[in-house]
């Protein structure tokens, strides 16, 4: 059994994390979904929420995986979180060459500080591409409509949090 470890903030789940997360199930029999939590930071959905949120999307489009896939919350090294998860594989989603570079630096310091743990490139899906979380809670944010990006699940939780 191959575990693969998949760090983010995931605030909120987009359609292409769902995209890598899919074909991270691909690789491996299991993948944990590491929401990363950084107390500087104020994410728009809680730790729990988020979790939800990638479980619920999640069984919309793998139902038969989705007891594949567990949800946990790290706040050290992404290296020694997948450690403490057995997790030989870490998982990044690509969207561009910008991504390339800036993960290319991150894999080869992740490399240094642990070796066994490999780093795994999954190109995002051409619809995806252009998706990040921060771009869909400003146009949310905004009232703009972002059913193309982020699965339904998402979509009803950030109506909510705009009549909220």
């Amino acid at each position: 059994m191959t575990v693969a470890f998949y760090p983010g903030s995931f605030d909120p789940i987009t359609n292409g994390h769902i995209d890598v997360l899919v074909q991270a199930l691909n690789v491996a029999s299991k993948v944990v979904v590491a929401i990363g939590i950084h107390p500087g930071k104020t994410p728009l959905f809680t730790f729990e929420e988020r979790a939800s949120l990638i479980r619920q999307s999640l069984s919309g489009v793998l139902p038969e995986r989705a007891g594949d896939v567990s949800v946990v919350s790290f706040s050290n090294l992404v290296v020694d979180a997948a450690r403490a998860h057995d997790a030989p594989l870490l998982i990044r989603g690509l969207r561009d060459g910008t991504d390339l570079d800036y993960e290319m630096q991150m894999a080869g310091m992740n490399r240094q500080m642990a070796p066994e743990v490999q780093t795994v490139f999954l190109p995002a899906g051409v619809a995806s591409r252009p998706i990040t979380a921060t771009l869909v809670r400003q146009i949310a944010a905004m009232g703009g409509d972002v059913s193309a990006f982020v699965p339904a699940p998402v979509l009803a939780a950030l109506k909510a949090r705009q009549k909220g």
